[in-house]
């Protein structure tokens, strides 16, 4: 009995020692803790995982999914929608997961066929598994979006942001939710909250002693300028009126963060709260994107207000290098292309990516694969074993119309411009008995780029374009106002002559 009782204490210690453990590396983790544009994030606790999904926006496969033991690791493991369904038409915003019943659910916005942002419903037995959809549960006004799912002693409730409700201003809705989390109950009804403040959106709610506090998100959003910053107010029903504290902003820009909020708080079994949400590193902003940061959620025990430990330093570096040699028989998780676009064929064939596809009217760009960008400064780098009439080659993308890189076309090096539709040929080079090809293209600052070709294997040659030949072309031109430009592989022709890849990296410098 006391040996069982010894045993049953070390295992107490064991697992407060790492709860605590756990807490105190949050406490002082340098942001981002998810690299690269993932916006909106939502993160749930399913035993001893974590789980994270973000803002897609204009990229498939749809909503990332990433899971983690301790809330500061993340790796990739899933999209909630590796295609999009036929009511679906755009802009796939904040994904909202919540874990009920030994379900899965995820509410997420995207604009339907008719242009409306509507909120939709998606379940799983685990995240990692594959989500089905139930389709629209919210279609309210011009638009509903930020869903948020709260349980309030056993009943249900979401919550969303609407506008274009007859002539009313921008305001939060709640209503009942169905235990099977798939319908709604009754009538919405608006919450209320004592805050000048326009454009609220993005909210949260956690309950403690006798308080409900909601968290939302105010002001400018998405591209710079912007000032969005995370607030909280506090009522005794669930609905409100909440007052507003006058501490706020809780988050707001500070050390080498700015634009910080839209998030969701996330419990640990040691009782204490954190906080999930993005905001813009200052020096490359739109170029890195809105990243996932934490925060500590401390309560003042006189007043009962929450604050919020701010982000202070940034890692803007990360050594390493991600390649794909095309030997799965699956695309990797980390490749991504704008659907709305072209229809993207690609397959990995014995170690060779064969990339085309079904372009799109006005898209004079072609088909593109793409990985997020993690950092401002690195290098893709491919080889192109196939030469014919396509373009084919390395670009940095931003949209169809906004787009740079380097590629072979026939005999042909060609490295472009594309402005705003604006597509200019910067330089072309002739190649002679090259069978295949490798090119390198070097980011710095996000947006500054410089091109490398090599015909054997071991030596590159610089490409001199830019200001005075060396510097590099400068691709501001590429930042869209609610995502990052991103780095890829691109093709460019007839669906009958695809690119064929015999591998792609990445080196963070």
């Amino acid at each position: 009995m006391i040996r069982n009782l010894r045993v049953f204490v070390a295992l107490l210690m064991l697992v407060f020692g790492c709860c605590m453990q756990l807490s105190a590396n949050l406490a002082d983790t340098i942001n981002p803790v998810i690299r690269g544009d993932f916006a909106d994030p939502s993160v749930i606790r399913i035993g001893n995982k974590y789980y994270a999904a973000g803002t897609s926006s204009e990229w498939a496969p749809h909503f990332p999914v990433y899971v983690s033991s301790d809330l500061l690791n993340w790796k990739q493991v899933a999209h909630i929608f590796p295609e999009k369904q036929p009511w679906m038409l755009s802009s796939f915003w904040a994904p909202e997961l919540y874990y009920h019943n030994n379900k899965v659910f995820a509410y997420y916005t995207v604009r339907d066929t008719n242009g409306i942002s509507c909120i939709g419903v998606a379940t799983a037995d685990n995240p990692e598994s594959g989500f089905t959809d139930h389709g629209v549960l919210i279609r309210t006004g011009k638009e509903a979006i930020d869903a948020f799912v709260f349980d309030d002693s056993g009943q249900l409730y979401i919550t969303w942001k609407a506008y274009g409700l007859d002539k009313r201003p921008i305001e939060l809705l709640s209503s009942k939710l169905s235990d099977d989390g798939l319908k709604l109950i009754g009538e919405p009804v608006s919450i209320k909250i004592d805050s000048s403040r326009k454009g609220l959106e993005g909210q949260s709610m956690i309950k403690r002693n006798d308080y409900y506090y909601l968290f939302y998100s105010a002001g400018s959003c998405c591209g710079v300028p912007c000032d969005y910053n995370l607030r909280v107010s506090r009522s005794k029903s669930v609905t409100g009126p909440f007052e507003d504290y006058s501490g706020n902003p809780v988050l707001h820009e500070s050390g080498q963060w700015m634009c910080t909020g839209h998030g969701t708080p996330v419990l640990q079994p040691d009782g204490k709260w954190f906080f999930l949400f993005h905001g813009y590193e200052k020096e490359f902003n739109v170029y890195t994107g809105r990243q996932a940061l934490i925060s500590e959620i401390s309560w003042d025990d006189t007043n009962g207000w929450p604050s919020f430990r701010q982000p202070g330093s940034a890692s803007t570096k990360a050594k390493g290098e991600w390649t794909d040699d095309f030997d799965d028989k699956k695309l990797s998780l980390q490749w991504s292309w704008d659907f709305r676009h072209s229809d993207l064929v690609a397959n990995n064939d014995h170690g060779f990516l064969s990339l085309s596809g079904n372009v799109k009217q006005g898209n004079r760009s072609g088909t593109v694969l793409c990985v997020r960008t993690t950092v401002p400064e690195y290098e893709i780098s491919t080889e192109v074993s196939n030469l014919n009439g396509a373009l084919k080659g390395l670009v940095l993308y931003g949209d169809d119309n906004s787009n740079a890189g380097i590629g072979v076309k026939g005999n042909d090096l060609v490295i472009w411009s594309n402005n705003n539709n604006k597509k200019e040929i910067l330089k072309t080079i002739k190649l002679t008995s090259a069978k295949s090809i490798r090119l390198k293209m070097a980011v710095t600052y996000g947006r500054i780029l410089k091109f490398f070709y090599s015909t054997d294997g071991k030596k590159w040659t610089q490409v001199p374009t830019g200001v005075n030949g060396i510097d590099g072309l400068d691709v501001s031109y590429t930042k869209q106002w609610d995502r990052a430009p991103r780095p890829g592989l691109i093709h460019q022709g007839k669906q009958s002559e695809p690119a064929r890849f015999s591998w792609c990296k990445i080196s963070n410098n």
